[in-house]
């Protein structure tokens, strides 16, 4: 008698930040004929993931519960996964976590209490561990997984690289909408960022055919706003540090015509930025033709040349001045991103970028303060974490009363400790 097929249930913990890749590779189960038995589930709060793991294994489905996080989210993350397992009265689940957090710290994850991780980049992977479980297979022989055998990690391999154009941006048919990723990886590699750790320092460009043709499914689903995701926004097309207008244009003027008649396009901005170097009159008249936002996102992160020079930001304190005044004449507010505490800062570091942020705002930009957090997988990584004395604090609530500073810099500090606090040896 031929076997009844397995019900699998995919249950994504679908909550910030994790949502925006469970976007993504929800996206990617629903667009593989081969997993068309899986149905997926999207909880927004531990009480529905809960009460969406019993109803599902009680149906008899096998289930996988799913988790995303970064540094900042893996203890909630953690919290959440505890609390689920104690109410789960003996129900068999999978639960697996992904994300840059889980890549860089995977024993630390699988310690935490996750029976798997997803190493690296998930759409490969996610899609073969389903592949297995509904096969009857064992989900720990995936390649691109990590789990722990008698206390000891076990790893098969890393998740593959993925090119976006073989895959969505979003899942459409679960009426999971996002910022259409465009551009993955960073050749800038600045030593306190995750993302060329991740996702290489290198650029992997969605085509413009490909962006338009999933900025048409956003219009025909009602949507009439398209943002993008991108770690450096005028990079698109290009491969190096040079700019490619004429490719930005090709990208821009694509995807106003699929979002046609009344689409609105947001470009250079949240959840994007640009880079100072990358702003020029050209640049912005280009952006001004198109696009909606009245503001750009730009990298400043410190107005001393030494901590500019340390992290490898590849652009000087004159270029973000510069940036930013440009951008005022062009008809955008910059919003300027800084990072303050960062490792080896001194006392005149510490002047400079608030002299800096002083400037700018001076200027009409508004400046965006983060507190230095010690990220896993970045060359920062076992650095302590940014701490700001009485007088920074004073200085930086002057501008915040203004106006002209915004953030989660206190947030954050506390957030960086944290980090610090949990991380591991590394492994010798």
């Amino acid at each position: 008698m031929p076997q009844t097929p397995r019900k699998v249930s995919l249950v994504l913990s679908y909550q910030y930040p994790g949502k925006y890749a469970f976007t993504v590779l929800a996206g990617a189960v629903e667009a593989d004929p081969a997993l068309s038995d899986v149905s997926l589930h999207f909880p927004r709060n531990r009480e529905d993931l809960l009460a969406t793991v019993r109803e599902r294994v009680d149906a008899g489905d096998t289930v996988v519960a799913a988790w995303s996080f970064y540094s900042a989210s893996f203890g909630p993350s953690v919290e959440e996964l505890t609390w689920v397992r104690e109410r789960l009265e003996g129900r068999d689940v999978l639960c697996i976590a992904g994300g840059v957090h889980a890549t860089a710290e995977t024993l630390q994850t699988l310690q935490a209490g996750f029976d798997l991780v997803a190493v690296g980049e998930g759409e490969h992977t996610l899609r073969a561990l389903l592949a297995r479980v509904l096969a009857g297979e064992d989900p720990r022989t995936t390649h691109g997984t990590a789990h722990l055998k008698d206390g000891k990690l076990v790893q098969h391999g890393h998740g593959e690289g993925v090119r976006l154009d073989d895959f969505p941006p979003f899942a459409a048919r679960h009426v999971k909408f996002g910022a259409i990723e465009i551009t993955r990886g960073c050749i800038y590699a600045c030593r306190f960022c995750q993302t060329p750790f991740m996702s290489k320092a290198r650029f992997r460009h969605r085509t413009v055919a490909n962006i338009a043709r999933w900025a048409r499914e956003l219009r025909r689903a009602g949507r009439r706003d398209l943002r993008f995701i991108t770690p450096t926004s005028l990079s698109y097309g290009t491969p190096d540090e040079t700019v490619n207008l004429a490719a930005v244009e090709e990208l821009l003027a694509a995807v106003t015509e699929a979002m046609a008649p009344d689409g609105r396009i947001y470009y250079g901005t949240f959840p994007s930025e640009v880079r100072p170097e990358h702003v020029t009159p050209e640049a912005l008249a280009l952006l001004k033709r198109y696009v909606a936002n009245d503001n750009l996102i730009i990298g400043g992160q410190s107005g001393s040349e030494r901590i500019l020079q340390a992290t490898r930001r590849g652009h000087d304190v004159e270029t973000v001045v510069r940036a930013a005044r440009l951008a005022v004449e062009g008809g955008f507010v910059p919003n300027v991103d800084f990072i303050l505490g960062l490792p080896g800062e001194e006392p005149a570091d510490v002047d400079a970028t608030l002299d800096l942020m002083q400037r700018l705002s001076d200027l009409g930009a508004r400046v965006h303060g983060h507190t230095f957090m010690p990220l896993p997988g970045t060359p920062y990584r076992d650095a302590a974490p940014g701490r700001l004395d009485a007088r920074t604090q004073q200085r930086l609530d002057f501008l915040a009363s203004q106006g002209r500073l915004y953030g989660h810099w206190r947030a954050q500090g506390v957030l960086a400790e944290a980090i610090a606090a949990r991380r591991q040896p590394r492994a010798r």
